[in-house]
């Protein structure tokens, strides 16, 4: 992933309280983190960094779509995901991003790169199994369907008729069963 000066903040630069930030994520954003599950996207972020003395805070929101293959049918869809993440940075001696809701940075540091944040909250509000909305309702019409329904074994008028000439003596077995 390269840097992309899109995505850094300078907070030193900031004065204290709330700063808002919107970012417009789309298809280049994932090819630049090697993530070619989406076709296409778009996708709205905004972010609300609250500065303070000794640390900020990161309130990140995301709102759009992107477009995968259905898990069920291949058929490629448009995909609602939203959500929304929380970041507290603190100063530090070194560098730390263990813990997924605190990132301690160096006191020299002076920006921050948030577009990793980005990218996971995003990547993270895509459920695992995606299914075409077509699929739950029953309107799907594909040419696999279609072809399917072409080719579906259709009940001849023989299979009916053996049905109904069952031997009598099956009838009078099945009658034991049930007289207990």
């Amino acid at each position: 992933m390269r840097k992309s000066k899109e995505f850094l903040i300078p907070f030193v630069g900031l004065k204290l309280g709330k700063h808002h930030f919107e970012y417009q994520i789309n298809k280049k954003f994932f090819e630049d983190f090697d993530y070619d599950e989406f076709q296409s996207s778009a996708i709205k972020v905004s972010l609300v960094l609250d500065k303070k003395a000794n640390m900020l805070e990161l309130d990140f929101k995301h709102k759009g779509t992107v477009n995968v293959p259905c898990d069920l049918t291949s058929e490629d869809f448009d995909l609602p995901v939203k959500g929304k993440m929380k970041l507290i940075v603190r100063f530090g001696d070194e560098f730390n991003n263990d813990n997924e809701e605190l990132l301690i940075l160096p006191h020299g540091e002076f920006e921050l790169d948030v577009s990793q944040y980005i990218y996971e909250m995003i990547a993270l509000s895509v459920p695992l199994k995606r299914v075409h909305p077509g699929v739950k309702d029953g309107s799907l019409q594909t040419e696999a369907l279609a072809k399917l329904n072409d080719l579906k074994v259709k009940e001849t008028k023989e299979e009916s008729k053996q049905e109904e000439d069952i031997d009598p003596r099956w009838d009078k077995l099945k009658k034991l069963l049930t007289d207990k």
